[in-house]
């Protein structure tokens, strides 16, 4: 059985972590998934560093970030959001010069959660019964916070994932007549959410299918932005399941 002491003796929040994901079974589950995705995400945060790439480097250290936030990593959340915000601003100077101390703690997470699982990494598993009919689309570069929903949901819904902008309108436009909603998270890489919305509203789907954003960015530009489109709500990171199917009864009332 695996002790949950050990996080919380390595300065885990794990307790404000069981408030948000609502027991321990899940709350390993989505450590998992962490575990599972967190090696490749450093090695694309890395390349996008080397490259100069500021824009994608903010989407991945701020996608780190949630995930961070969820699981109760708080250093590495606050080290990730300050490298989200001077990314954004286009600061290559901080980066390079905290970069280590991101990765650092970044592998001390790593290797406090290998020892927590006693080194294995089970496979993922996943309850959707795809002969349910209404389907909810999640759009969000984020394993975890894809995987997430979709265990607050997946019982009742069919859930259908999208990792960036491209594959999300691919998405829409083959279970157009399916989704009963979407929730779309505005900074992805490749095609951003907001040019996702651009695309909803130029092929008239807003009146069809009901959109909900996924953002960890609470500042009143990005919300106004958001809302100048016909919008459901905005989910805000950290959420819980009340949040989540509080959105979806608002979606269906609309359908």
């Amino acid at each position: 059985m695996k002790n949950i002491e050990l996080l919380i003796n390595n300065g885990i929040n794990v307790n404000d972590s069981l408030d948000l994901l609502g027991d321990v079974d899940t709350y390993n589950d989505v450590l998992k998934d962490f575990f599972d995705e967190v090696k490749e995400k450093i090695e694309k945060i890395d390349e996008y560093k080397k490259n100069k790439d500021m824009p994608n480097y903010a989407i991945l250290v701020h996608s780190l970030k949630s995930d961070a936030k969820y699981l109760g990593f708080t250093k590495l959340a606050e080290l990730a959001y300050n490298h989200e915000m001077e990314s954004k601003n286009n600061n290559i100077d901080y980066v390079n010069e905290h970069y280590d101390e991101l990765i650092d703690e970044t592998k001390n997470i790593i290797k406090i959660v290998n020892e927590y699982f006693d080194g294995t990494s089970s496979e993922k598993s996943y309850n959707v019964n795809d002969n349910i009919k209404k389907s909810i689309l999640i759009a969000d570069d984020s394993n975890i916070i894809r995987n997430i929903i979709e265990k607050m949901i997946g019982n009742q819904y069919k859930v259908i994932m999208a990792e960036d902008g491209i594959e999300t309108i691919n998405k829409i436009n083959e279970n157009s007549d399916s989704l009963v909603g979407i929730f779309l998270d505005l900074y992805m890489p490749n095609v951003n959410g907001f040019e996702v919305l651009k695309h909803l509203k130029e092929n008239n789907l807003f009146n069809k299918i009901p959109v909900a954003i996924i953002t960890g960015d609470d500042s009143k530009e990005t919300i106004y932005k958001a809302f100048d489109y016909p919008i459901v709500d905005v989910l805000a990171k950290p959420f819980n399941e009340n949040d989540v199917k509080r959105i979806i009864t608002a979606m269906l009332n609309l359908k």
